[in-house]
C-alpha cells in the first residue's frame, strides 16, 4: 500500500513538473495569444452582454424587428465564443489539451458555429438594411419578426449542417492526437490522412460558401448603401457618419475572418493544414468586442428614420418616408 502511495505521489509531481516544463516552453508568439484572448474574453464578454440587454428591451418595447432578431443571434454566436476563449487560454498555457478528449469535440463545434453564424447574420443585418433603404414600401410589407425568426433558423441549420458533415472525419477520437514523443495531447491540431481527405475540401466548400459568398453580399450591400448616402439630402455630418458605420461592417467581416477562410483555400490547395492556421484564428475571435461595438451603432434608436430620409426622393411626396429596420 505504501509503495503504491509512493508511485502515486511520484506520478502527481512528474505531471505537475511537465506541466511546469510547458508553461516554460511559452513562446513570444504564444504570449501575443495569451494576451489576445485574455483581453478578447474581458471586453467580448460585457460587451455582449450590453448589447443583449439593449436588443431585448428593445423588442420589448417596440417589438422585435429584423435588425433586432439579427442583433439577438450575432449576440448568443458570440456568446458562444466567449464562454469557451478560457479554454483556449489554458490551451496556449500548458500547450497541451488537458481537458477530456470529449471536450475538444465541443469546444470545435461552439467555435465554428459562432465563427460561421457571425457571417451570415452580419450579412442579414447588411442586407436588410439595404432593402429597408432602397425598397421602403415594398421592404416594410415583409419587415415581420416570424419571418427573420425563420431566416434565422435556417442560417443556424446550415451551419449546424456543415459542422455535422465536419464530425465524419472525427473517427472516434473527438479531433485529438496524443503525440507519441512527449505523450501529450492536441485539440483539432494534428489530422490523419482520412480525416484531412473529408476536412481539407469541407473547409474549402465552407470559405467559399459561408464566408466568400456571404462577404460577396455583404460588399454589394455595403456600396449600394454608400451610394444611397451620397445622393441623399443628409447633412455632411451626418453622411460621413452613416458611411462610416456602413463600411465598419464590411471591416469586422474581411479582418476577422478573412485570413481563417484564406487557410481554408491554402489548405486544400496544399493538400495539408496551414501552419499558421491558429494564428489566423486569433484575428477571428476578436469578432466577439468588434461586432458589439458595430451592433450599437447599428442599434434602431441612434438612427431613427434615417432609412425613410435615404429615400425621401425615391419614394415621393405623400408616401411613406421612414422605414427603420
Amino acid at each position: 500500500m505504501a509503495l503504491n502511495n509512493v508511485d502515486d505521489t511520484s506520478s502527481t509531481l512528474h505531471n505537475v513538473t511537465k506541466d511546469f516544463d510547458m508553461v516554460a516552453k511559452v513562446t513570444v508568439a504564444d504570449f501575443i495569444s495569451l494576451l489576445i484572448y485574455s483581453f478578447t474574453f474581458l471586453l467580448g464578454l460585457p460587451a455582449n452582454l450590453l448589447v443583449l440587454g439593449v436588443y431585448t428591451r428593445k423588442a420589448c418595447k417596440r417589438g422585435a424587428t429584423p435588425n433586432v432578431v439579427y442583433a439577438l443571434n450575432l449576440c448568443l454566436a458570440n456568446l458562444a465564443l466567449v464562454a469557451w476563449l478560457p479554454v483556449k487560454a489554458l490551451e496556449v498555457v500548458l500547450q497541451r489539451w488537458a481537458l477530456p478528449p470529449t471536450l475538444c469535440l465541443v469546444y470545435n463545434f461552439f467555435l465554428f458555429a459562432s465563427l460561421y453564424g457571425s457571417c451570415l447574420f452580419l450579412t442579414a443585418v447588411a442586407v436588410g438594411r439595404y432593402l429597408s433603404a432602397a425598397f421602403p414600401i415594398s421592404y416594410k410589407l415583409y419587415r415581420r419578426a416570424r419571418l427573420s425568426c425563420g431566416v434565422s433558423a435556417a442560417l443556424w441549420a446550415l451551419v449546424l449542417i456543415h459542422l455535422g458533415l465536419g464530425l465524419a472525419a472525427e473517427g472516434g477520437a473527438y479531433f485529438t492526437h496524443t503525440s507519441t514523443y512527449n505523450n501529450t495531447s492536441t485539440c483539432f491540431q494534428n489530422f490523419t490522412a482520412e480525416q484531412h481527405a473529408v476536412l481539407l475540401p469541407l473547409r474549402l466548400e465552407m470559405a467559399l460558401l459561408l464566408f466568400l459568398l456571404p462577404l460577396s453580399i455583404t460588399a454589394f450591400c455595403t456600396l449600394r448603401c454608400v451610394a444611397l448616402v451620397r445622393h441623399s439630402c443628409l447633412p455632411a455630418g451626418r453622411k460621413r457618419r452613416v458611411v462610416a458605420v456602413t463600411f465598419s461592417t464590411l471591416a469586422v467581416f474581411v479582418v476577422c475572418y478573412g485570413p481563417y477562410n484564406l487557410s481554408h483555400v491554402v489548405g486544400f490547395v496544399m493538400r495539408d493544414t496551414v501552419g499558421w492556421r491558429s494564428e489566423a484564428m486569433l484575428t477571428s475571435s476578436c469578432n466577439v468586442f468588434l461586432e458589439p461595438a458595430v451592433m450599437l451603432m447599428l442599434s434602431p434608436s441612434r438612427l431613427p428614420g434615417l432609412a425613410g430620409r435615404l429615400c425621401r426622393r425615391a419614394a415621393g411626396p405623400g408616401r411613406a418616408t421612414s422605414a427603420t429596420h
